[in-house]
């Protein structure tokens, strides 16, 4: 099983803030090579690769799986429907893809002890 996980990120016209999202998922991409073939980022506006794409490309490359992880602290319209749109819509162009839409970053049980621990 080939498979590939995306970090999916707003965008920003600050190219700076592109590229910490791009080293976010270079450097997951070394701590999870055991268990993704390729960590890439993905972008819903302002910066490329926009998120369609990167399904796209990932199924071309020979994923059988696509992990989605928004990289969003709250569930705002875009975690709640731009993003369950698009995964929506790449199920119907991959309908022998896996397509795996995480939890956000707001989510995850750890992170409230972690900010807890960062703020003692």
């Amino acid at each position: 099983m080939r498979c590939v996980l995306l970090v999916l990120a707003h965008g920003s016209r600050r190219p700076d803030s592109n590229e910490e999202v791009r080293r976010l998922s270079d450097r997951l991409g070394e701590l999870l090579g055991d268990r993704y073939a390729r960590v890439a980022p993905a972008f819903l506006e302002l910066a490329d690769p926009p998120i369609p794409a990167a399904i796209d490309a990932a199924v071309s490359a020979g994923a059988d799986v696509v992990v989605l992880f928004p990289y969003f602290l709250s569930a705002g319209r875009h975690v709640c429907d731009d993003i369950p749109r698009l995964v929506a819509e790449a199920r119907h162009r991959h309908p022998h893809v896996r397509l795996e839409l995480r939890p956000h970053l707001g989510e995850l049980p750890g992170l409230l002890p972690l900010l807890a621990e960062y703020l003692r």
